[in-house]
């Protein structure tokens, strides 16, 4: 039988912290989820997969899409995160991010998204443009050395010039129910940041559930800046930027508004690669936050090989004909 904590209290004279410490920690994990889940409400998941169904059947007008694909181009964060990455790959990736194509109507894409010790190259290929040098930090992908090394490593990135850094959470603490310090974890980095934007990456395949994913895009959202970012992934683990999952945190992001005022940007990554898709992500966007989101200040795509397809299908939509991929300059090889 078990054993009430509400009495356990009044026998022992001890707090509701106190009882936390002596609960077994799977029993205090489900009070710390439950007690989140309560202040933040929960996902339908039946509504959640029939909103997002919707969204992929929308005509979208001959101008409106031309419209849109040029929009998703400035909303690319042009990504490699390979081990063979080196300077002249980045120097290349540096010369696509500013001329994606050879329509001058064509945008530069938002920014150029590479590890830490390449930031300095990137900052002086860019240094002339608009676009932004973004930088994984914090122990990407996985998020769990000590936090000391992943604060340097962020502090380290912003010296060498990153505009943005995208750091991933500890997924284990979450997991765990250690919601205190996976936000302690998050100011530290604000912190670190100075003035660099930061995308707080959820990874959210690991979370297991869409109540799970909410919860984490709260406590990133309760403790980052206006302007700053929530992220689906980090491109490295399969199945995380899905429609579905993305619907999940932008819902958050509108919620979280309507109760503060703040407006939170998103970023969605790995697995977006066609035209179509990222349409579809605009369509969601626009319908569940408005247009204020349409726009690289708010909204970005974790991507490369999805460029070159918004560059084909804009192509198509001017000229009638599709090109061969080798019309357009390769990317890079990640997400």
């Amino acid at each position: 039988m078990g054993v009430d904590s509400t009495a356990l209290s009044v026998v022992m004279g001890v707090s509701g912290r106190d009882i936390r410490r002596i609960m077994p920690p799977a029993a205090a994990m489900r009070t710390s989820f439950s007690k989140l889940f309560d202040e933040i409400g929960t996902v339908d998941q039946v509504g959640i997969e029939e909103r997002v169904a919707k969204f992929t059947t929308r005509s979208i007008k001959k101008s409106s899409k031309l419209w849109g694909l040029k929009t998703a181009v400035s909303m690319v964060d042009l990504t490699t995160l390979e081990g063979k990455d080196t300077p002249g790959k980045i120097a290349s990736l540096c010369q696509k991010a500013r001329h994606p194509s050879a329509d001058p109507d064509v945008p530069p894409v938002a920014a150029v998204c590479i590890y830490p010790f390449l930031v300095k190259h990137a900052a002086r290929w860019l240094a002339d443009s608009p676009i932004k040098v973004a930088s994984v930090a914090t122990a990407f992908p996985s998020g769990q050395s000590p936090l000391a090394l992943r604060i340097e490593e962020v502090r380290t990135a912003v010296s060498d010039g990153a505009d943005e850094i995208d750091m991933v959470i500890n997924r284990g603490l979450f997991l765990a129910g250690e919601f205190n310090a996976v936000q302690d974890e998050i100011s530290a980095v604000v912190e670190a940041c100075g003035d660099a934007q930061l995308k707080v990456i959820l990874e959210v395949s690991e979370l297991d559930t869409y109540d799970n994913i909410r919860a984490a895009s709260f406590l990133a959202m309760q403790v980052i800046r206006p302007g700053d970012f929530i992220k689906t992934s980090t491109g490295k683990a399969s199945g995380s930027a899905t429609l579905a999952n993305t619907q999940v945190m932008i819902e958050a992001i509108r919620d979280f508004y309507l109760a503060t005022g703040i407006a939170i940007g998103m970023k969605p990554a790995g697995g977006i690669r066609t035209a179509k898709q990222a349409l579809h992500y605009l369509v969601a966007v626009k319908e569940t936050l408005g247009d204020a989101w349409l726009n690289s200040s708010r909204y970005r795509f974790g991507a490369s090989s999805l460029l070159n397809d918004l560059l084909r299908q804009i192509e198509k939509e001017k000229t009638g004909a599709y090109q061969a991929p080798y019309y357009f300059t390769e990317a890079a090889e990640s997400y």
